[in-house]
């Protein structure tokens, strides 16, 4: 019994040192690469950043500017494409700036000025191509996707990227504008239960927005139109 006992004894901090000191000596080379690996990784991504991404990120604000003039002057095609006194337009920002925020934001410029000009299938490649996650701009370039889907007659996509979209803003100001958007394609579609239910969300959830002021007209024409 007392063998017993010693046999599970547990080891001494001695002991327990011993050991830890000889499996370093023995993974030495292999501890140390790991380390240094590490440092070198950690060191790469550092001047990536400073010495690389934040200059770059720098030079496309700058290259951004003019073309958020033009936007806001509805000059679309000029933001799109450049001038001829150095703006370079949008769609080259978003290349040659690749992998910066600015650049993702040209994308969502582009795809803007693209539904505005009526070039639908160019405008969803652009707006398809934009990443983000802020809670206004990112639903809203959804809800333009949408409604591009819709002008091409592409309802089915056109509906449910409305819905995804007010899903993702879930706020009173974007959500009930896309959900009215989504329920009246669904009533072109014939689906009028889905319209019910887009228009019925607007009642429920969002009862505070300008659209919920008179959506029981709109709930009771789908649900009309469905018997």
């Amino acid at each position: 019994m007392a063998d017993q006992k010693n046999h599970h004894a547990p080891m001494n901090v001695d002991e327990a040192l011993s050991n830890s000191e000889e499996f370093i000596l023995k993974h030495k080379t292999a501890i140390i690469g790991f380390i240094a690996g590490v440092i070198i990784v950690v060191c790469g991504f550092l001047m990536y950043k400073h010495l690389y991404l934040e200059p770059r990120e720098e030079k496309a604000q700058i290259a951004i500017f003019k073309g958020q003039q033009y936007f806001e002057q509805d000059a679309y095609e000029v933001a799109l494409n450049g001038d001829s006194i150095g703006y370079i337009g949008f769609n080259k920002i978003a290349n040659q700036f690749s992998g910066t925020k600015t650049a993702n934001l040209a994308k969502a410029y582009a795809g803007i000025c693209y539904k505005n000009l009526g070039k639908y299938d160019e405008a969803v490649k652009a707006l398809e191509g934009f990443n983000g996650d802020d809670q206004m701009i990112s639903p809203a370039i959804l809800g333009a996707t949408g409604n591009c889907y819709a002008e091409l007659g592409q309802l089915d996509k056109a509906s449910s990227t409305l819905l995804k979209a007010a899903d993702v803003a879930d706020n009173s100001t974007l959500s009930p504008i896309f959900l009215m958007q989504a329920g009246e394609i669904l009533e072109k579609q014939g689906k009028y239960e889905d319209a019910v239910t887009a228009y019925t969300k607007i009642k429920d959830k969002y009862f505070q927005s300008y659209q919920a002021m008179d959506i029981d007209k709109y709930i009771e024409r789908a649900k009309l139109l469905k018997k």
